[in-house]
């Protein structure tokens, strides 16, 4: 059984860009766009980009893993979002097929071990009622 709802799931499976964030050594916030995939074997958010193993969002997950990835947007009928809290694992091999429709990606690659999840305006309610658990 998955920590995602079944919504929250269909949300993340329609979407390919989010918003990770970290924290630096010196303890300033990181947050920068980038592409993504629910990987549902293993129920777990796989992120990844061009030059992705030399920026900055690599060396933060490496030093300080409890990262937080962001999947959102927001239209006439409302505003959705998906908000994963949780550990981050480096893999340096396969990262390019994270988003095969950019051909520069690098092999490495983060995956996202959920802790906490924080949803709101997926459910197709159009209301705004977070639902928010630890995992």
């Amino acid at each position: 059984m998955s920590v995602f709802t079944p919504d929250e799931i269909a949300y993340l499976e329609k979407n390919t860009l989010g918003r990770l964030g970290t924290v630096g050594a010196d303890g300033q916030p990181h947050v920068i766009p980038l592409s993504y995939r629910f990987n549902q074997d293993e129920d777990t958010i796989d992120l990844g980009g061009i030059a992705f193993g030399e920026g900055k969002k690599w060396r933060d997950a490496a030093h300080h893993p409890l990262v937080t990835f962001l999947v959102d947007d927001a239209d006439s009928e409302g505003a959705r979002a998906v908000e994963v809290r949780g550990m981050a694992e480096l893999h340096d091999e396969g990262g390019d097929e994270i988003n095969p429709r950019f051909p520069n990606f690098a092999p490495e690659w983060l995956r996202l071990r959920p802790t906490h999840i924080v949803s709101w305006g997926v459910d197709g309610t159009g209301e705004f009622k977070p639902y928010s658990r630890p995992v």
